[in-house]
């Protein structure tokens, strides 16, 4: 069980933050745990999010792919943790600079379970570091979940296909044929 007061220091090679816009359950928010568990730092306010960081957007035109990795090693990656029903409007209305969306992939955790593209925080900052090229750090993000396992069990055929691509372009047309003859899981 985990200690809502316990914080460790981790070693991950990339900086990240989440603005935590505190709209959901705070004891079953993946964001806030991956800050008290050191993955990540934790923002109230989202002019603290680095101006430079590639920013998860599901709204973004531009999909993150392994083209992105040396904009993440210089200026960090950048999540926004709000209600689904809430994030067009914040992410329209406060986020500038660098969006990426992520290629589609299959909610391993409990609430969206099975559900394409409706990921918890960590589950989109570690498929973002998998398909990077950080597939140890994005295991080891989603290890402190007892659930997270099955994110990678249910995507790790999709995650390292898009790992290989040379760019947003390529990502856009193997999702495509991945999921080509798949059912919409809305």
């Amino acid at each position: 069980m985990e200690n809502n007061k316990e914080t460790v220091s981790r070693d991950v090679p990339i900086r990240i933050n989440i603005y935590h816009a505190a709209q959901d359950d705070p004891k079953k928010n993946t964001a806030l745990r991956l800050g008290r568990r050191g993955f990540v730092r934790i923002v109230k306010k989202i002019r603290f999010l680095p101006k430079r960081a590639i920013v998860l957007n599901p709204f973004s035109e531009i999909a993150f792919s392994p083209a992105d990795r040396e904009r993440l090693e210089n200026f960090g990656l950048a999540a926004l943790d709000c209600s689904w029903e809430q994030a067009q409007k914040v992410l329209g209305e406060h986020v500038r600079g660098t969006s990426r969306c992520l290629p589609i992939l299959i909610a391993g955790n409990p609430v969206n379970f099975g559900k394409l593209t409706k990921l918890t925080t960590a589950e989109a900052l570690a498929a973002s570091l998998y398909i990077s090229g950080f597939k140890a750090e994005a295991e080891d993000m989603l290890g402190i979940f007892p659930w997270g396992h099955t994110f990678f069990e249910l995507n790790q055929r999709f995650l390292d296909k898009y790992a290989t691509a040379k760019d947003s372009e390529e990502i856009i047309k193997m999702q495509n044929v991945l999921f080509e003859n798949k059912p919409d899981h809305k």
